[in-house]
Formats: structure tokens, C-alpha cells, sequence
């Protein structure tokens, strides 16, 4: 999976708009094998922007758990930890 994607299931407050966006470009990017698609490809690579971010959507807000919410702090600075061992 690419690492640009994060999980957006299960967090207080929840995932809004703009990231499910931004993830759903990030997954269109990897696909496409490009950061900005030519004049030629915009308006497929737009469309599927749309599409997967809209897919995404639905499920984020679809998906149920048990488990309790994770705070979005706590797991940033999890993440930042991780890092400064991975790259020390």
C-alpha cells in the first residue's frame, strides 16, 4: 500500500471530506503512475479522483466497530516515533 494513505476508519472526530480526498488522489496517483496526469489524461484522472473519493466515502462512513475510537494525536505522534527509530 502506498504510505501516503492513511487509515481513516475509527477516529474521533471522524475522517472528513478533504482527507478521504486526499487519499483517494493518492491512490489515483499510484495507480496512474503520475503526481499530475497531462492535458490529455486530466479529465480521466479527475473523474477517477471523483470516483474513488466518492467510493471511499461510502465506506469510511459505512464501516462499524467495537473497538474504541482512536485519537488522531496519539496516533500522529505513534507514527512520528516510528519514524525517528526507522530513519535514526
Amino acid at each position: 500500500m502506498c504510505r501516503n494513505i492513511k487509515v481513516l476508519v475509527n477516529f474521533e472526530p471522524m475522517a472528513t471530506d478533504d482527507e478521504i480526498r486526499a487519499s483517494a488522489l493518492q491512490f489515483v496517483r499510484k495507480l496512474s503512475g503520475t503526481t499530475k496526469p497531462s492535458k490529455a489524461n486530466e479529465a480521466a484522472f479527475n473523474l477517477a479522483v471523483d470516483e474513488v473519493t466518492e467510493a471511499a466515502n461510502k465506506l469510511v462512513h459505512s464501516m462499524t466497530t467495537t473497538a474504541p475510537p482512536k485519537n488522531r494525536e496519539v496516533e500522529a505522534l505513534k507514527a512520528r516515533e516510528r519514524s525517528l527509530k526507522r530513519f535514526a
